[in-house]
This record gives structure tokens, C-alpha cells and sequence, in this order.
């Protein structure tokens, strides 16, 4: 199963953009889906998560900035992104859990640069 991510790229501060991951196959007994960007150094840090139920966690610095969504029926996670700030900048990796191995799922990462 591979995590396919599409969207970001370069953005101006201020300007919005969206960010899409959908699995390339079902996978089974997913519990949340998200975002993740790596800092300097290759550390995954969380931007948004959503169960399935809906239920929603985000990073305080995206915090009425960043709003995630899900389609579990189309096993895809979506990240729109307002007010984009150069401290945005990161590549950003999609993120499945579910039931199945490997049990944690991740894309490749889509960069997104925000210029000032």
C-alpha cells in the first residue's frame, strides 16, 4: 500500500494551498488519518490528525489556520492550509494507523515552501 500525497509547492506568506493523500489500495481497520512535517534533523512533528470519528488534533502553531478532513470511504486525507507562514515551510508527510501491518502507514512527503 503506498500513501500518494498531491498539492503544496511554493505559496507567497499570507496565501493559502491544499494538500491531498490517498492510499493506492483499501486499507483495512484505519483509525485516523493526518499530517506530519519534518523538522531539521528528519523529526516527524504532528500538524493535524483526524480519527474516523471525526475527532481532530492539531499542532498549536497551525491552530484556526490548518483545518483537516476525511474520506474514509475514499481512504483519503485532505489539509487545507490558510495563512501560510515561512516557518510553514517543511516537507509534509500523509499518515495512516490502522489495524493491518505495518499498523503505521506514511507517504512520501510533499514540500511545501512558503516564501516571504
Amino acid at each position: 500500500v503506498q500513501l500518494q500525497a498531491s498539492g503544496g509547492g511554493l505559496v507567497q506568506a499570507g496565501e493559502s494551498t491544499s494538500l491531498s493523500c490517498t492510499a493506492s489500495e483499501r486499507i483495512s481497520g484505519i483509525s485516523r488519518m493526518g499530517w506530519f512535517r519534518l523538522a531539521p534533523g528528519n523529526q516527524r512533528h504532528l500538524v493535524a490528525v483526524i480519527t474516523t470519528d471525526g475527532s481532530t488534533t492539531y499542532a498549536d502553531s497551525v491552530k484556526g489556520r490548518f483545518t483537516i478532513h476525511i474520506d474514509i470511504a475514499k481512504n483519503m486525507v485532505d489539509l487545507r492550509m490558510n495563512s501560510l507562514k515561512p516557518e510553514d515551510t517543511a516537507v509534509y508527510l500523509c499518515y495512516v494507523r490502522a489495524l493491518v501491518r505495518p499498523f503505521d502507514f506514511w507517504g512520501q512527503g510533499t514540500q511545501v515552501t512558503v516564501s516571504s
